[in-house]
């Protein structure tokens, strides 16, 4: 009896040690994953911080305070300015979210984010389609194809605002090269920017010219990365050139395409040069997009208003935020990891 007591007290013991223990009054707990990287990549962080902080600065601190300006009815006249030694403090208030309701019930920005969807699209698809047509192109064996691959990539070579202002200089009603080639041909010249429907096609047409050679040279690594052999082995199966295509070339192009498609939309989606250098929005309306919008509203009339045009920049980012995330939830569904 004596010996049956003195275990059940030992084994209670040791109950209560490992009781202790589990509540940290034993061995501390094993370190969280984050201090395990700490500790283990510390070097790394330490060579990334500077880089870090300089980008959440220049980043998060325009991020944040237009977030806070789009809270509120800040314009030119209401903000803190400086009037030769005269001071003026901010005046403007705190209006909660009644901005992003004016900009979600308006009708301005569900037509302009119509627009922009149409411009994005269409942009995407077809400078798609084309780079790869180019990049299948590039990828056979051909006399001069070096040559053909430099005039390609010449575009992407050219500063974006030469390239515009080169094909505004194309579009000119009276003296642009394209009217007078149509002129020579015995065809009426076309109004390419000034006319509503016209315009929307001249800068698709200028900002596909400009997005092909990314595109092309992309989806030319891509396609150069597939290996020989599932070709040639096709071809012995008997297999044509489209089932090639569909079976081989597009599911080895897909890691390559899911990210360029993506990242073409979000550059497409806030390509603010060609629409401000080529036609500024206009004629009217016909051709804002977001982005060109809301520097309107902070930089073209008057008085300047600094909250609609954060309201709309901030609007802009949870779009892209959330195509980002449904694009990759598509991705994963249908077994990329991605």
């Amino acid at each position: 009896m004596a010996v049956h007591t003195s275990q059940s007290v030992a084994k209670a013991a040791g109950d209560d040690v490992a009781r202790g223990r589990s509540r940290g009054t034993g061995n501390p707990p094993p370190p969280s994953r984050l201090r395990r990287a700490l500790s283990v990549h510390w070097y790394a962080w330490t060579m990334v911080a500077p880089v870090v902080l300089v980008i959440g600065v220049i980043i998060g601190y325009p991020l944040v305070r237009g977030i806070w300006l789009s809270l509120t009815d800040a314009n030119e006249r209401n903000v803190a300015r400086s009037i030769g030694v005269n001071e003026m403090p901010a005046t403007y208030e705190f209006v909660g979210v009644d901005n992003y309701v004016d900009a979600l019930t308006g009708t301005q920005f569900l037509g302009t984010l119509g627009w922009t969807l149409v411009w994005t699209v269409s942009c995407v698809a077809i400078t798609f389609s084309l780079g790869m047509g180019l990049a299948n192109m590039l990828n056979r064996r051909f006399a001069g194809r070096s040559a053909y691959r430099m005039a390609l990539i010449l575009p992407w070579a050219i500063p974006g605002f030469v390239s515009v202002f080169a094909w505004r200089f194309l579009y000119n009603e009276d003296r642009g090269l394209l009217n007078k080639i149509l002129g020579g041909a015995g065809i009426d010249g076309i109004p390419w920017l000034n006319d509503p429907t016209w315009a929307k096609f001249s800068v698709i047409a200028v900002n596909v010219w400009l997005g092909i050679p990314f595109m092309m040279v992309a989806l030319l690594g891509g396609l150069q990365s597939i290996p020989a052999e599932q070709y040639e082995a096709a071809e012995m199966d008997g297999a044509t050139a489209w089932q090639r295509f569909r079976h081989i070339t597009l599911p080895g192009l897909r890691p390559v395409s899911t990210t360029v498609i993506l990242l073409s939309t979000i550059w497409t989606f806030n390509m603010f040069p060609v629409i401000f250098l080529l036609t500024r929005g206009g004629p009217g309306e016909a051709t804002q997009i977001l982005v060109t919008q809301a520097y309107k509203f902070s930089f073209e009339i008057s008085p300047r208003d600094f909250a609609q045009s954060s309201t709309w920049g901030v609007l802009i980012l949870v779009l892209l935020m959330l195509f980002a995330v449904v694009y990759r939830r598509v991705l994963r569904t249908q077994g990329d990891n991605w």
